[in-house]
């Protein structure tokens, strides 16, 4: 385990499993503490949580890193306060966030991407994300990512919901029944480091990264 000191982002820790190299399975999760350990069905940090490592055990190695940026950076009180806003006027999270003065998304990714190169030396990964921020952070430091998005069943109607802000605020790629995406088409094709965005799956373009 190797920690992540808190610059202001929060730190975190880092837990490698297994012998690593270039191309291993890596996820790079932000705390949750609703989902993780009250199992709250709002979200789906959870099932993600949960799918990321049975998926780096099935690969035999891979890393987590653990970020301290619960609610988005904003901190646990601040997403407790988003979720009553949103209880209370049926807008999503990241609309409650902005009338509370909070950041839609406030979350850093720079100290993360800076350990997999230089602390474990990792020129190449298998990112397990659905979020274009992260591939952006990783690759902006030379990292070398493939694609492999998390496909996860909602476990209520708040967390389809929440798929879907998150799908439309923050252009992450969530498959919908509209979408192209299958079970199957998962995996994108390994992009160059100096590609400013990952390619998207067949026939759907990544849209641009918020920053």
């Amino acid at each position: 385990m190797i920690e992540l000191p808190d610059h202001g982002d929060g730190g975190g820790h880092i837990l490698v499993f297994g012998d690593i190299g270039d191309g291993c399975l890596v996820r790079v999760h932000s705390r949750c503490l609703y989902g993780e350990a009250l199992r709250s069905d709002d979200c789906d940090c959870g099932p993600e949580l949960d799918k990321s490592l049975d998926m780096i055990q099935e690969a035999g190695s891979g890393v987590l890193v653990y970020l301290e940026q619960e609610g988005r950076g904003a901190g646990l009180l601040a997403k407790a306060r988003g979720y009553l806003e949103s209880e209370q006027s049926g807008e999503d999270t990241f609309t409650s966030y902005e009338k509370l003065g909070y950041p839609p998304d406030g979350r850093s990714y720079e100290q993360a991407a800076r350990a997999l190169y230089d602390v474990l030396n990792l020129r190449t990964v298998q990112l397990l994300t659905n979020n274009p921020a992260k591939v952006h952070a990783l690759r902006a430091v030379g990292l070398t990512v493939q694609v492999v998005p998390l496909v996860t069943e909602a476990l209520s109607q708040r967390a389809a919901e929440y798929l879907d802000a998150k799908r439309r605020r923050r252009h992450h790629w969530i498959p919908n029944g509209e979408s192209p995406w299958s079970l199957e088409q998962t995996i994108l094709p390994r992009a160059n480091s100096g590609d400013a965005l990952p390619e998207g799956p067949a026939h759907e373009s990544a849209p641009p990264v918020l920053v």
